[in-house]
């Protein structure tokens, strides 16, 4: 089967390979995009084992892609899970905290890109202290009341 279609004019036959070539791999409707703000694409390498950032928030929605390895994923008021490679995942950002994000595996490297809508003045990555992180301990998902 060919992909080719004729071009006018006789020039070189254009492919109708773009037809088919998009592939979805997640949707989302995130809550806000933060006025004015920029994106930021970073890819982020943790070595086998690793527990990756400590406890922490984004200004704004981050949308990304495991690219090698398994990342465990924890949100606030979400269960952990496992985004392996090739799956795509995201997380509201603003006042969402954002447990884990560390390697999954401890025999391979995980690498994942991730853009981040990250709003003006504010750091792309804020951690969150355990004071915080006690107050807040109920909204964690599977807590139980203290």
């Amino acid at each position: 089967m060919s992909h080719d279609v004729p071009a006018a004019g006789g020039r070189e036959p254009r492919s109708t390979a773009w037809r088919t070539a998009l592939t979805v791999l997640q949707e989302a409707e995130p809550p806000f995009v933060p006025q004015g703000a920029h994106a930021m694409t970073v890819v982020v390498e943790f070595p086998p084992g690793d527990p990756g950032t400590p406890p922490h928030r984004h200004s704004g929605p981050a949308f990304g892609l495991v690219l090698e390895g398994e990342m465990l994923l924890e949100l606030e008021g979400e269960p952990e899970r496992v985004v392996r490679a090739g799956e795509a995942f995201w997380e509201p950002g603003g006042d969402v905290i954002h447990y884990q994000d560390g390697n999954n595996r401890d025999d391979v490297p995980l690498r994942f890109t991730v853009t981040m809508l990250c709003e003006p003045g504010t750091p792309m990555l804020t951690l969150v202290d355990d004071e915080e992180l006690a107050l807040r301990r109920d909204r964690r998902y599977g807590a139980r009341p203290a």
